[in-house]
């Protein structure tokens, strides 16, 4: 029977029940429903509507449930639409006509509101799980590996050259504020609607801040209109996913170019890759490749749920329904690409030697060089066209900037306009000077600032980050 069918007549159409029927999905709030549902009774017990005895028969029979929840034994009736009426129809089963007194001062809109809440607040707790783990992966990785050099790129061009430890930890940072938007997220969400009633608030004198205690929350909500219709924790949420997702997307990018063996800087576990149904030489990081595609199937769940939501007046409209499916899909993306990506991370094979080699292509090195002048007094812009001159003549005569000559060096600097550089060309040190600094270990050394890619800030960068995830 209809538990809000007394003022109906007809049957509902069977395409109607099956068009609005939402057990199918929402069945994953149903130990959040219990919950709630909990300490609704122990609310309707202190405001004197439900008897001591009553209120512990409810109880009772609410516990059960989440015992045959938890063991698998609860079964769904999809002609009860949602999880709220099958959780109602399953205690009166257990207690009988007394079920019927659960839903005094309480509507499925406060309802489903603070369900999604508590499920949302847990989830969030185990997406910061997964986030740690994979920065574990990550700052192992670079513990292990990080003193191979990779070029660095700008514009996909070859820029400067960077300690491999340098780049994972900057995938450290993202997840980092990955964490702190979720971690805002949560702290927003982190306030009960129940008592809010369908819109006006519930008729009965109920303890809302009480109740709100008692799920761990921080307090109540201040607007009925308010709690019932905001889905506002739902886009934060799903936006520090999408954005989460992002990130690991930029990286399993790389990762597909670092292991096509034109590149060679790293090698995926066979455990992380795939084969070619028709090519028996392919070896494929598939799941790099998901992580890439989910990401995309995420910012188009933010993007739907954002579009949903602009045009509801308030209060509650069935429309947020469809708000569900598309966080819990994004949670559910999120945390399997997160324990896919710290797997592929932590059985990565890196070949230090082909990155190091590619590192020094390009003339990585040119901006230290100039960096050298300057700090012998040229200008920056005259120190720039020196060097310039000196790629270009390198690049001519098929050699490294660190194999330049004397002659090549002092050319170079007598061409100049500026006559600290003019002058410099007299001196019989300056090209020892500048092809040291035109070496890869003379690069990395020149960037020696907080955050940059000298090994000894590498090192207590990587040091501070395992600090930090071994007190997490």
């Amino acid at each position: 029977m209809r538990t809000w069918g007394g003022r109906f007549t007809g049957e509902t159409d069977a395409r109607v029940a099956d068009f609005t029927r939402s057990i199918e999905v929402d069945a994953a709030l149903a130990a959040d429903d219990i919950a709630g549902s909990i300490a609704h009774v122990h609310g309707l017990e202190r405001a004197g509507i439900l008897g001591a005895d009553d209120a512990q028969t409810l109880i009772d029979g609410l516990e059960a449930l989440a015992d045959d929840l938890a063991t698998g034994r609860l079964a769904w009736d999809g002609s009860l639409e949602d999880v709220h009426m099958n959780i109602e129809a399953a205690l009166a089963g257990k207690v009988g006509p007394l079920a019927g007194r659960l839903h005094t001062g309480r509507s499925r809109n406060d309802q489903v509101a603070t369900d999604l809440r508590l499920w949302t607040r847990r989830a969030i707790d185990e997406l910061d799980a997964g986030l740690l783990d994979f920065e574990r992966a990550l700052v192992t990785l670079a513990e292990r590996d990080g003193t191979a050099v990779l070029p660095g790129t700008t514009h996909i061009q070859p820029a400067q050259p960077i300690l491999f430890a340098h780049h994972l930890l900057a995938y450290v940072e993202m997840a980092e504020r990955d964490r702190g938007r979720l971690a805002d997220a949560r702290a927003r969400l982190n306030v009960s609607p129940l008592g809010s009633g369908a819109l006006a608030g519930a008729g009965y004198p109920l303890d809302r801040e009480a109740t709100a205690t008692e799920l761990g929350f921080d307090g109540a909500s201040a607007n009925s209109l308010d709690s019932v219709s905001d889905r506002d924790f739902v886009v934060e949420t799903m936006a520090a996913i999408a954005l989460g997702m992002v990130h690991l997307s930029r990286l399993a990018e790389e990762i597909t170019w670092w292991s096509n063996p034109r590149f060679g800087f790293v090698r995926v576990a066979d455990a992380f890759s795939t084969g070619s149904s028709m090519m028996p030489n392919k070896k494929n990081p598939d799941p790099a490749e998901l992580v890439r595609g989910r990401a995309a199937r995420v910012i188009g769940e933010l993007t739907g749920v954002l579009t949903l939501l602009k045009g509801l007046p308030l209060a509650y409209q069935r429309d947020l329904q469809e708000s569900v499916a598309p966080l819990f899909d994004a949670v559910e993306v999120f945390g399997t690409s997160l324990r896919v990506m710290a797997g592929l991370i932590a059985t990565l094979t890196v070949d230090g030697d082909r990155m190091r080699a590619a590192a020094g292509e390009g003339y990585t090195t040119a901006t230290a060089v100039a960096d050298t002048l300057v700090r012998r007094g040229v200008a920056f812009r005259a120190a720039h066209h020196v060097v310039g001159s000196l790629v270009a003549a390198a690049e001519a005569d098929g050699i490294g900037l660190d194999e330049v000559s004397d002659e090549a060096i002092g050319a170079a600097l007598r061409g100049s306009d500026d006559p600290t550089a003019v002058a410099l060309a007299d001196d019989p040190g300056i090209g020892d000077e500048l092809r040291a600094a035109a070496s890869i270990d003379g690069a990395l050394a020149s960037c020696d600032v907080i955050g940059g890619t000298a090994p000894a800030r590498v090192a207590a960068a990587l040091a501070t980050a395992r600090e930090r995830l071994d007190r997490s």
